[in-house]
């Protein structure tokens, strides 16, 4: 039997079990769920089950393996390698799923598979609260939150996958369960920071929380201060003396980015998610590291500074990205820094990094499967260029200003962000927890079906 027939048997099966109009094999919904953020990934999968709810989920599930395909699920389709389209095989699109449901009473959401962040922050803030997400609206927010979840909130309320406290997922025999601390807790601890790794989460439930005070108003102090390439290496060195002393409610990001004029331009980024009048006497040293050229450090809301980001980052654009994780902004990260922003190649290309402080760094390495809960920063050096251009020097970009803070960095690495050839990074990703997150591996996935980030071998 030839793979066209075995594709023909497997639509088939799939238009008589869900609805004929989901199950897309060509034409603009089919290019629509293959498509992703990264325009440099052109895979194309055999058929595409733009999934409604879990019913359609289950039925998906079971058919891939009742005909031996490769099976992938689209949340928000940002990540950068790709791993959202199983190329020839079945999709699982959870493009119909995208609800978020509040509770503000319980201080929780409850958020479908295929949520974005943006989703998220406006239910959130519609009740006058917040919820914590990275730092781009179009992000899915269930691989965001379940890998990890850096963000500018986390310093007060935690890593996104310290707020989840529930998760619906359809296993790999198709069976749809809830996992939370009294019903399979050990896979619960697996998701979170394991990822869509077990299963498919079609829903979990996150905490959301009151700002300053407990009043209804989820404003924060947030903005981005840039200042002039000169001054590159004092401001960096000046933000590196501060950023060990600031309090929990002030996360303070920074960065290179290419300017107006096609300069490099060093960026300070600081959200202050508390008492937005305490706040200004907290982020105001940050825009005095040196001379800026630009100060929009402003009271905002989490939406809108997510929107600055997706205008930023747009889809379709080519993408490398290459991470570490580092305890500091050292002397040596700092010229790493430098020196990657004086090799730019692309006006589109970014070192930006996140920070794991403070509410973060208190939880017990061991209570998720997430394996790095000492003070740190990510840096993620974004290469970003247009269809056509020289791929090769784009990525060689990226990847040299990896390789130039090799030296400076921590064992292991952020899942979400690592490449499937990053092999060193992923055999330390999870620390501590790599001998338990791989036992449950084997218990709730044995025949390895899901595949939605990377995982150590053995």
């Amino acid at each position: 039997m030839t793979a066209r027939s075995e594709t023909a048997q497997l639509v088939g099966h799939l238009r008589r079990e869900t609805s004929p109009e989901r199950v897309v094999t060509s034409g603009a919904a089919y290019e629509e769920s293959r498509t992703l953020w990264n325009g440099a990934v052109g895979r194309r999968p055999g058929v595409v089950l733009r999934c409604a709810d879990v019913g359609d989920v289950q039925t998906g599930v079971r058919a891939a393996r009742e005909f031996g395909v490769p099976l992938s699920v689209r949340g928000g389709g940002h990540g950068w390698t790709g791993d959202a389209v199983a190329d020839g095989g079945l999709v699982l699109d959870l493009i119909g799923m995208r609800r978020v449901t509040v509770d503000a009473d319980a201080g929780t959401a409850d958020v479908e598979g295929g949520a974005r962040a943006m989703d998220v922050a406006l239910a959130a803030e519609a009740h006058g609260m917040v919820a914590v997400t990275g730092t781009s609206g179009s992000v899915g927010i269930v691989g965001f939150t379940l890998a990890g979840g850096y963000g500018p909130l986390a310093g007060r309320f935690g890593l996104g996958v310290d707020n989840v406290v529930a998760v619906d997922i359809v296993l790999a025999d198709g069976t749809a369960i809830t996992t939370d601390a009294d019903h399979e807790p050990e896979l619960l601890w697996a998701l979170r920071g394991g990822g869509g790794n077990f299963g498919v989460v079609t829903s979990i439930r996150v905490r959301v929380h009151p700002l300053a005070g407990g009043v209804a108003d989820p404003t924060v102090l947030a903005g981005t201060v840039m200042y002039p390439w000169e001054q590159a290496t004092s401001v960096l060195k000046g933000l590196a003396e501060r950023q060990p002393h600031v309090p929990d409610e002030l996360t303070v990001q920074c960065g290179v980015v290419t300017g107006p004029a096609g300069d490099p331009l060093v960026f300070v980024a600081p959200t202050w998610c508390g008492d937005v009048a305490a706040g200004r006497v907290a982020v105001a040293p940050f825009s005095r590291l040196g001379d800026p050229v630009f100060d929009g450090v402003r009271p905002t809301r989490m939406s809108e500074t997510l929107a600055g980001t997706d205008v930023l980052f747009p889809a379709g654009r080519h993408v490398e990205i290459r991470a570490r994780n580092v305890p500091a902004l050292t002397d040596g990260v700092i010229d790493a820094f430098v020196a990657g922003g004086e090799a730019l190649v692309s006006p589109f290309a970014a070192v930006s990094t996140h920070v794991l402080h403070g509410a973060a760094a208190r939880v017990p390495v061991g209570d998720t499967a997430f394996g790095v809960r000492t003070p740190h920063l990510l840096v993620e050096n974004i290469s970003v260029w247009a269809p056509g251009e020289d791929d090769a020097a784009h990525r060689r970009w990226a990847r040299d200003m990896s390789e130039s803070l090799a030296a400076e960095a921590l064992p292991g690495g952020y899942v979400n962000l690592l490449g499937a050839d990053e092999h060193d990074q992923i055999a330390h990703a999870f620390g501590p927890n790599r001998g338990r997150l791989l036992s449950a591996k084997r218990t709730y996935d044995p025949d390895d079906i899901f595949h939605a980030t990377p995982l150590p071998r053995g």
